[in-house]
């Protein structure tokens, strides 16, 4: 604050030094133009005769001078009376004739007394003067007037002025830095307290700032900085749940993988390794570590959902493209377990660009995009029983809003108390016997937040049992609806063009 504080008093000085000027000029001008209004009406007198001798003229206009010169110990004053023929009538010939700045006399109106700054010698001198109009008839020019006077007496009331007032500045000048000083110190003293407390703080203390003595200017930082710490503290708790929860489901199938190594260990030291138990543990160590890998690639999955940066790396692709390939992949995995997995929505264009249904394009990340697909699916299929039926579906909005997404089964069926805790990180549903980790829809979950998508699950449509009779088979019906950003209202595919095909894949 010092330093504008400082360019302002600087600022003050100059203008103090224009105004003590312009202020100790007004008296010294009314005096100036009074004596040229006197000594013009005496030159009006004198010019006013036609046949009155130069001389006597000279004479007159003199004694009038003499009267109104002000001369002293500080200034000198002049005079000088030109005739109208601009001959010299009386006074100083070294003043020169007022001009315009492109050579030409300036003649005032009747009576009008006009100032400017000139020099007599080398001495800076204030004129006063003004043009005696010619007598009606009188072809002749107008008779000029100037009285002027040397700078003192206005250069010593103008530092008079100066001193009156910069004199007090130099006093308040650094009164007021001291108080200025004084109350910033003062008001900056509980921040720099605030500041202290936060450095002795513990890195793992996120518990909220005390905001009682804290000033008012700074109470909207101290809150923000409170809530920030409120979700930092809960984002970390998070991240330490789920790595413990993490941490336990890898203990299982590294546990069995332990068991299983040890277990053949025995066998063959007892001479007891048969092939045919010898090959049944080699399946059981193969099972333990294809969970643990699977494991490890959704917590990776989840890892990446969780990346902010993601959104950095979004394209546009296509879901029903990306749906179908997922399908595809997972039909051995449908014909191995006897289920029925189908697909429908827009068919495929063999590669045309400009056929494909452009509703169905949406900024996203293919690989997200693809994992949420790819473990909808999985979860449909570990639910399913055999003989039952897993669709997924691409469904296009003719107003060009949403692209929808959809996979239904035909499994157990979700309760609605638990269709909330589903999509919680290791969370399993009582009851079931299917084998997982419990990262799947958790991953889902994630994906659907990160491109702004919208996830409900429900009740499976109504369908015929296995058996053909009358009632339903329970099922789950997960369903992803994503915002679009634009559509081509233009394209006539997206006005419609929501053809289906048959399943992929068709259980015996």
């Amino acid at each position: 604050m010092l330093a504008p504080l400082l360019l302002l008093w600087s600022m003050s000085l100059g203008l103090t030094w224009v105004v003590a000027q312009s202020i100790a000029a007004r008296p010294y001008d009314r005096e100036l133009a009074d004596a040229a209004r006197a000594l013009a009406r005496q030159a009006t007198v004198q010019t006013s005769t036609v046949d009155l001798p130069v001389g006597s003229v000279r004479a007159e206009l003199e004694r009038a001078a003499a009267t109104l010169k002000r001369d002293d110990d500080d200034d000198r004053s002049y005079y000088q009376v030109l005739g109208r023929r601009g001959e010299l009538l009386a006074g100083e010939a070294a003043l020169a004739v007022p001009t315009e700045p492109g050579g030409e006399t300036t003649p005032m109106p009747e009576g009008g007394v006009r100032f400017r700054d000139d020099t007599i010698g080398d001495e800076p001198v204030r004129v006063a003067y003004l043009w005696l109009p010619p007598a009606p008839g009188d072809t002749r020019s107008e008779a000029l007037v100037q009285v002027a006077e040397t700078l003192g007496k206005r250069s010593k009331l103008a530092t008079e002025i100066i001193k009156g007032v910069i004199l007090p500045q130099f006093v308040i000048l650094p009164l007021a830095v001291l108080l200025v000083w004084f109350a910033l110190t003062r008001g900056i003293r509980p921040l720099a307290e605030l500041q202290q407390r936060i450095r002795r703080r513990e890195s793992t203390d996120l518990s909220p700032i005390p905001d009682g003595d804290v000033p008012d200017e700074v109470a909207p930082l101290v809150g923000a900085i409170n809530d920030l710490l409120q979700r930092l503290d809960k984002t970390i708790a998070t991240q330490r749940h789920f790595l413990a929860d993490a941490a336990h489901q890898l203990k299982t199938p590294l546990a069995g993988l332990r068991m299983q190594a040890e277990l053949a260990a025995r066998e063959i030291d007892s001479g007891r390794g048969d092939p045919a138990s010898m090959k049944h543990t080699l399946r059981q160590i193969a099972l333990s570590t294809q969970r643990a890998a699977h494991m490890v690639n959704q917590l990776l999955a989840m890892a990446r959902a969780e990346d902010t940066g993601q959104a950095a790396r979004h394209q546009d692709v296509d879901l029903a493209a990306i749906t179908r390939a997922v399908v595809r992949d997972f039909v051995p995995r449908a014909i191995e377990r006897r289920i029925d997995l189908g697909y429908e929505g827009p068919a495929d264009t063999s590669g045309d660009r400009d056929t494909r249904p452009v509703s169905t394009r949406l900024r996203a990340e293919p690989v997200l995009l693809s994992e949420m697909v790819r473990n909808l699916v999985d979860n449909a299929l570990q639910y399913t029983p055999q003989g039952g039926t897993v669709t997924a579906r691409v469904l296009t909005d003719p107003f060009g809003q949403v692209v929808v997404l959809q996979v239904e089964d035909t499994g157990p069926g979700i309760a609605p108390g638990e269709r909330e805790a589903i999509f919680r990180p290791f969370y399993r549903a009582l009851g079931t016997q299917v084998d997982g980790s419990g990262l799947g829809l958790a991953i889902v979950a994630e994906v659907a937040q990160r491109h702004g998508a919208d996830i409900t699950v429900t009740d499976a449509r109504p369908r015929p049992s296995m058996g053909g009779a009358p009632g339903t088979t329970p099922g789950a019906l997960f369903t992803v609806r994503f915002p679009l950003a634009a559509t081509n209202a233009s394209d006539p595919a997206s006005r419609g063009g929501t053809g289906a095909a048959g399943p992929l894949a068709d259980g015996p």
